[in-house]
C-alpha cells in the first residue's frame, strides 16, 4: 500500500484544525471519503439525478442502472449468493431493527432465547431487548474473558435448544476484538439458532465472506467504509427475507394495491419502501471499487501494523490503561485507553487543541463500560490512510495531555 498516495486521496486530511495538521483518528466513528465517491455522488446530482424503477426516461434508466449496479457490487463484495439477498437499509441500526421487527418478533416466543455479548453496540443489544420484552424471552449473554475475548467453550455452555438467536458483533467498537464468527455460527446452528451478525466495524477493515461465514444475517453501514452517509446493508439469507413481511409499506415495495388489500414486490425491493437514498446507493457502489482497488487483505494488513505500534507506544506512558485483546491478531485497528486521573473527554480536547481526531465518551456500549468497571474510555481508530506518524502523533499529545492535568492538580 502507498499510504502518501492513498492520502491524496481524500482532501479533507489536508487542513490544519487549531494550527496543526489534521490527524483523524475517528474512523470507527465515520470514515473520510476518496475524491472517487465525492465525484460519483456529485456526477450523480449533476448529470442524471432521477428517480428509480418506475421511469421510463433516459435520466431514470440510469439512475435505475446506477441503484441495481451498486446492489451488484455489495453481492460480489461480501459473496452473497444473489442479489436478492442484498437490501438497502439507511444504516447498521435500521438493518437489525429490521430483523428484529420483521423476523425475531415472529419467531420467538416467551421461554425462547436470545443471546448476546456485553461488547455489542446499543444498536445490537436495544431491538433484542425489545423483542424479549414483547415476546416474553430471555435474554443471555456470553461471558467475557479477562482480555475481551470470547471463549468458544463458553460459547458452547451458553447456547442451548432455547436459544432461537445469537446476536453479535464481528468487531467490537470499543476492545477491536474480531470474535470468531465462522465457529459461533457452526455452534449456534447446530442447535437450531440463527445468527444476526453486526458487520459495522468488520465490513470496511476485513475481507468479508457471508457464504462462508454461513451467517444468517449481516448488516453494516456505507459510511464507516468510505461511502456516503444514510446508506447501509441487511444481508439475509433468501428463504429467511422470504418468510418475512415487510415494515414499512407505501410506495416502490407494492405488486398490485386494491382498495382492501395489497401485494408486496419481489425480493429484496419489498422491504424498500418509498424512494430509496439514490445517491447513497450509488456512492457506497463508488467506495466499493476504491476499497477493491486497493485490497481488504491490505488494509487489514495495515491496520493490524497500526495498532501493534499504536499499542507499544503507548504502553510506554506510565498511567495508560489499554483495553482489549493484547495479541494483535485478535484485534481490528482500534485502540481503547484511558489515563489514570484524567477524564477521557478531557483527554480528546487537549488532543483537538493539537489538531489530533479521537472519540471519548462510552461509545454506545455502556453494558461494556460497566463490564470494564469505567464510566467512559477515549478512542483512536485506524485506518487505510493513517500512518505511523499519527501514531507518534497521538502519543505526544497524550503526554502533553497527562503533563498538563498533572500540573493542574
Amino acid at each position: 500500500m502507498d499510504i502518501e498516495r492513498i492520502r491524496k486521496d481524500f482532501p479533507i486530511l489536508h487542513q490544519n484544525v487549531n494550527n496543526h495538521p489534521l490527524v483523524y483518528l475517528d474512523s470507527a466513528a465515520t470514515s473520510q471519503k476518496p475524491l472517487s465517491v465525492i465525484e460519483t455522488l456529485n456526477q450523480y446530482y449533476r448529470e442524471y439525478n432521477s428517480n428509480v424503477h418506475r421511469g421510463v426516461h433516459t435520466l431514470g434508466t440510469k439512475a435505475t442502472d446506477a441503484y441495481e449496479g451498486a446492489r451488484e457490487k455489495v453481492k460480489n463484495f461480501i459473496n452473497a449468493k444473489s442479489t436478492k439477498e442484498v437490501i438497502f437499509t439507511r444504516g447498521t441500526t435500521t438493518s437489525i431493527n429490521l430483523v428484529a421487527t420483521s423476523f425475531g418478533r415472529e419467531i420467538v416466543k416467551e421461554g425462547d432465547e436470545i443471546v448476546l455479548t456485553y461488547m455489542e453496540h446499543h444498536s445490537n443489544l436495544i431491538p433484542w431487548q425489545q423483542v424479549a420484552k414483547k415476546t416474553g424471552a430471555t435474554l443471555k449473554y456470553f461471558p467475557l474473558q479477562e482480555d475481551g475475548t470470547l471463549s468458544l467453550e463458553e460459547v458452547r455452555h451458553t447456547i442451548s435448544e432455547k436459544t432461537k438467536i445469537v446476536a453479535i458483533t464481528y468487531v467490537s467498537n470499543v476492545l477491536g476484538t474480531i470474535n470468531p464468527i465462522k465457529e459461533i455460527v457452526e455452534i449456534a446452528h447446530s442447535k437450531g439458532a440463527v445468527v444476526v451478525v453486526d458487520g459495522a466495524q468488520s465490513t470496511p477493515h476485513l475481507k468479508v465472506d457471508v457464504q462462508d461465514l454461513d451467517c444468517d444475517f449481516y448488516a453494516f453501514s456505507g459510511h464507516k467504509m468510505c461511502g456516503p452517509t444514510g446508506i447501509g446493508v441487511l444481508y439475509g439469507k433468501e428463504h429467511l427475507l422470504e418468510q418475512m413481511e415487510p415494515v414499512e409499506f407505501g410506495g416502490e415495495m407494492i405488486d398490485f394495491v386494491e382498495l382492501y388489500d395489497s401485494t408486496w414486490k419481489e425480493l429484496p425491493w419489498k422491504f424498500e419502501g418509498g424512494t430509496p437514498t439514490i445517491a447513497g446507493a450509488i456512492g457506497l457502489g463508488a467506495a466499493i471499487d476504491y476499497l477493491e482497488s486497493i485490497g481488504m487483505n491490505e488494509i487489514q494488513n495495515h491496520e493490524h501494523q497500526l495498532a501493534e505500534y499504536a499499542i507499544d507506544k503507548l504502553s510506554e506512558i506510565n498511567g495508560l490503561t489499554i483495553y482489549g485483546p493484547k495479541e494483535i491478531s485478535k484485534r481490528a485497528g482500534v485502540v481503547t485507553f484511558n489515563i489514570d486521573g484524567v477524564h477521557p473527554h478531557d483527554v480528546a480536547t487537549v488532543l483537538d487543541t493539537e489538531g489530533i481526531a479521537v472519540r471519548a465518551g462510552h461509545h454506545c456500549a455502556q453494558p461494556l463500560m460497566k463490564w470494564l468497571n469505567v464510566t467512559a474510555t477515549a478512542r483512536a481508530s485506524f485506518y487505510l490512510y493513517n500512518t505511523k506518524e499519527d501514531v507518534d502523533r497521538l502519543a505526544m499529545g497524550l503526554v502533553k495531555a497527562k503533563e498538563f492535568f498533572s500540573d493542574v492538580f
